[in-house]
């Protein structure tokens, strides 16, 4: 069967149609057929809306398929997913039924998402994909692995827990992922992480035993402490940095600067000029995440909300929802801030103001996905001041007063039904069948 005639018989979506900047338009001239990737996992990557590969995924990819440990800085909304999960999926043997590749991620959230990615593109590779987090049922996933699984995604506690019970067996486990990796390696995981690390497979060596799995590290900042877990864990890693500038071209920022009293007001007249797809909303607390919500619904916009102290099930209906665009507005804390991706997010507003660039890098990045155009609107009181300055000087950027008008090519997309929706109802309903923990 020929190219041609295959690629016919897919179920391609609509050509996403919105403009993007340079930042996530590849300059090789690559295409995802020159990688030599599997056809099964062509066929996923094309009727998942994939073109031609972002400038990360030029990178990462023919350097991961040799085998080489990667150490990988790239902007958010980039395709760093994409860049991970496309060579991982190459390596996987559907016949060996084992746990063959591990992902690592911070939050629950961004562990559903990643699965969901894996198991998209792996829609015709007859691949068992398990997600696994704490929170969630861990009679369950006991369960779930007496059957096959070739790949696991999940956050560190949980897979510890599995793999230190000999449930999640990772003795054949060929690639390592750690996806957002300057958290993954802050003190509240690092040593969590080292322990996952002594139930992956090692082979002897005259200087004694060595790792025998593939090491892919993926963050849009790296601190000295992933340098330090590069120099004891990697083998001579290869180094992609496409961080030229840390900000997303296709966002733009603005303040506005407010008494903590007008800010509720100031809210409302965002809602009522900007023409919002879907828009975040960021706290730095779960109480002033629910009474923002509230407050937002009395004005009678749709509106949900989430934070760290809800229950599993709750958080994941929400973020479910929102993705399926069921609700334009959500309320939340910088539990969302890494690795979120719903295209659909046009407008993010910082309620309260972050108090540190990283921070404030990661909730920017919720807008302008791949490349597409959005806002970024903060909220400054006086206290304010100082943090916003030091925010432009660490990213070399600048956050402008918000002017009376806002030009909508900013940030508007002329033709909605273009922007990629995540879950068809029939998946979505599946996924939620599957995913859903105990109460």
């Amino acid at each position: 069967m020929t190219t041609e005639s295959w690629k016919n018989q897919l179920n391609i979506p609509t050509k996403d149609s919105r403009p993007q900047t340079d930042d996530v338009v590849g300059s090789k001239d690559a295409t995802f057929e020159s990688f030599n990737l599997k056809r099964e996992l062509l066929m996923g990557l094309f009727e998942a809306g994939f073109e031609k590969p972002s400038p990360i995924q030029e990178e990462a990819i023919p350097i991961a398929l040799m085998g080489r440990d990667i150490l990988a800085r790239a902007k958010n909304g980039t395709g760093k997913t994409g860049a991970f999960v496309i060579p991982t999926l190459e390596k996987i043997k559907p016949k060996v039924d084992k746990i063959q590749a591990l992902i690592l991620v911070p939050t629950r959230e961004l562990a559903l998402q990643t699965a969901h990615v894996v198991k998209t593109f792996s829609r015709h590779m007859g691949l068992q994909v398990m997600v696994t987090t704490g929170g969630t049922s861990l009679r369950d996933d006991i369960v779930r692995l007496h059957d096959p699984v070739h790949v696991l995604v999940g956050s560190p506690g949980r897979v510890l827990d599995l793999a230190a019970r000999g449930i999640a067996k990772l003795d054949s486990c060929n690639m390592f992922v750690m996806d957002e990796a300057d958290k993954m390696l802050s003190p509240e995981f690092q040593n969590i992480v080292e322990q996952i690390l002594l139930f992956l497979p090692y082979k002897n060596s005259p200087n004694g035993k060595i790792k025998d799995y593939q090491t892919l590290l993926f963050s849009a900042t790296f601190p000295r402490t992933v340098e330090a877990f590069m120099k004891k864990h990697l083998y001579k890693p290869y180094e992609i940095n496409l961080m030229d500038e840390l900000t997303l071209k296709g966002i733009t920022q603005y303040y506005a600067f407010v008494d903590e009293k007008q800010k509720l007001h100031c809210l409302n007249t965002l809602f009522s000029k900007l023409q919002i797809n879907q828009a975040i909303i960021f706290c730095n607390s779960a109480n002033r995440v629910e009474l923002l919500a509230k407050k937002i619904t009395e004005l009678d916009y749709s509106c949900y909300y989430s934070h760290s102290r809800m229950k599993q099930a709750d958080r994941n209906k929400v973020f479910h929802e929102f993705r399926q665009g069921r609700v334009r507005n959500l309320v939340c804390t910088d539990l969302l801030t890494r690795g979120i991706d719903i295209q659909a997010v046009n407008v993010v507003i910082n309620f309260d103001f972050p108090k540190n660039a990283e921070t404030y890098l990661h909730r920017i990045g919720r807008s302008g996905r791949f490349g597409h155009y959005g806002l970024a609107i903060n909220l400054i009181n006086w206290n304010d001041r100082f943090s916003l300055y030091q925010i432009e000087q660490e990213l070399g950027t600048e956050i402008k007063p918000i002017p009376a008008n806002i030009d909508e090519s900013l940030y508007v997309v002329q033709e909605p039904s273009t922007v990629p929706r995540p879950f068809k109802a029939n998946v979505r309903h599946q996924q939620d069948q599957q995913e859903q923990p105990d109460q």
